[in-house]
């Protein structure tokens, strides 16, 4: 096949404007943390000064400076992840490909690199982000395409794709009876499950038959005292479960 960038087909010129995150550590343990950082960065065509000075700001913001010196070797896997995110970043791409760019990292450092992400993607970087992390997929994409054996087996954007998995299931938090709730839903409406939790009465209610939001409110108020209602709308993780289900069962 072929690989267009920005409308054209990909020349050897275009790697300078891509950057890639692998999964794996890809990082030369025996050199020191600011010499490895300089090397990468020439490769991408950076002059040594320029490289330079961007180095020293990403490092003061990410708050590395006394690791300039140190060996690759004794990074932590964290703060190896930090330091390849700023390679990778380092020559301002136009593009991102980030591979599992999570994977080993504790929360502060996620959060770190996360944060960074979301600035590229303000300032209009487009990121191609590969990951099994269902939560980072719902707070920083805007499409997805989920694969299963290869296969794009549900793609769109994330807002749609939920949207599209909606079951109409709503959760209501209530005080009073329990049997008066279930008299106010009668035919119209589900009762899937009631619990309680923090002293108040907890629903979870599916609209059936077509019937609307409003309807059901106007169903209840007349029984119980409302102290808060939303729809549990399916997260990402629960749809990449649903999607490869439907999707094995439809070719076994």
């Amino acid at each position: 096949g072929e690989v267009y960038f920005d409308g054209q087909l990909l020349a050897p010129s275009h790697p300078n404007s891509i950057g890639y995150l692998p999964a794996e550590r890809g990082l030369y343990k025996k050199m020191r943390v600011g010499e490895q950082c300089l090397y990468l960065a020439r490769l991408k065509g950076l002059s040594t000064a320029e490289a330079s000075t961007r180095l020293h700001a990403w490092f003061i913001r990410f708050d590395i400076m006394a690791w300039w010196d140190k060996k690759v070797e004794d990074l932590s896997k964290g703060m190896a992840q930090k330091i390849q995110f700023i390679t990778t970043v380092l020559h301002e791409p136009r593009l991102l490909i980030l591979d599992e760019p999570f994977s080993g990292v504790d929360p502060i450092n996620a959060e770190v690199i996360r944060n960074e992400m979301l600035r590229l993607k303000a300032e209009g970087t487009t990121i191609i982000l590969s990951t099994h992390d269902m939560g980072s997929v719902e707070e920083l994409c805007d499409n997805i395409a989920l694969i299963n054996r290869s296969e794009v087996i549900l793609d769109g954007a994330v807002g749609e794709v939920r949207n599209r998995f909606r079951t109409h299931l709503f959760e209501l938090e209530y005080e009073g009876m329990a049997l008066d709730l279930g008299i106010s839903l009668g035919a119209n409406f589900e009762l899937v499950k009631s619990f309680g939790r923090g002293g108040h009465m907890v629903a979870h209610i599916r609209l059936i038959g077509g019937h609307t939001l409003n309807q059901l409110l106007s169903a209840l108020l007349p029984h119980v005292s409302i102290i808060s209602i939303r729809e549990l709308i399916p997260g990402m993780e629960e749809i990449f479960i649903e999607a490869v289900k439907t999707y094995n069962a439809a070719n076994q």
